[in-house]
């Protein structure tokens, strides 16, 4: 009876956005918010924007005790402020091409296969924003799907990114090649160094797990492979690390 209450409690609370950068671009994103819970005495500094625009947009803000909102939190630090949403609005694929075309862009898009660790998935959504990526693709298995901790590493950009979930992420590689996008994989078994394939044209980047890279099948879909180089005994990079650096290397011959 008590597990069952606690899986019925957890749920209640599964969709939320925690912490004040996060909450922030929330609120400034068209995301619908249920619900604005602060934390009594904490209204000061940032929090008197997020209680104003609140107020403005008509959200309920509900004052508890510091302890309710531990309790509630999902990250490690909430920071007094928790907002409750529904759940996270997933993108397609063709809202990203038309956003690139909007923008008078090629298509820049990022597949994940198999990140699991929300922590790099929140980072690599961050990085993304800023590096005007026009969507990121993740698989529905074997991989961490949007929640509060994501959208508090994310700092918020998780509200301005579209974010696809697909169910076979090589069905969608080859969707992709059909629209005319090549397919750049990220793998240590390769001879050529990121910065001399060409990545100025319609891509998407594929980004593999934090332990395993790429699957065997992916690897084969794409179009390129390209390594970073590794100068010290360690041979390995962060998921999200990597990402960044191919991303901007993308970005820096985009703006030549």
């Amino acid at each position: 009876m008590e597990k069952r209450k606690e899986k019925e409690e957890k749920k209640i609370w599964e969709d939320q956005v925690e912490g004040r950068n996060a909450v922030m671009e929330l609120l400034l994103s068209e995301r619908d918010v249920n619900r604005i819970w602060i934390a009594k005495g904490e209204k000061h500094g940032s929090i008197y924007k997020i209680i104003g625009i609140a107020k403005e947009r008509k959200i309920p803000i509900v004052e508890v005790e510091r302890g309710k909102i531990n309790q509630m939190a999902q990250t490690e630090n909430a920071q007094g402020v928790i907002a409750t949403v529904p759940p996270f609005n997933y993108q397609t694929i063709d809202a990203m091409l038309a956003l690139a075309k909007e923008r008078n862009e090629d298509p820049f898009l990022l597949l994940l296969d198999g990140i699991e660790d929300p922590h790099n998935l929140g980072s690599i959504i961050r990085t993304a924003e800023t590096a005007g990526v026009h969507g990121v693709i993740i698989p529905k298995r074997r991989s961490v799907a949007v929640n509060s901790t994501v959208s508090k590493t994310s700092a918020g950009a998780v509200e301005h990114m579209k974010i696809a979930r697909v169910s076979n992420l090589n069905e969608t590689i080859r969707n992709l090649k059909e629209k005319g996008l090549w397919i750049v994989g990220t793998d240590m078994h390769t001879d050529t160094y990121y910065y001399k394939q060409d990545l100025k044209g319609p891509i998407a980047i594929v980004i593999g797990s934090e332990g395993f890279g790429m699957s065997e099948l992916v690897r084969k879909n794409c179009d390129f492979l390209v390594k970073i180089p590794m100068k010290g005994k360690v041979t390995s990079l962060n998921a999200s690390v990597s990402a960044g650096i191919v991303m901007y290397e993308a970005v820096r011959q985009r703006n030549k």
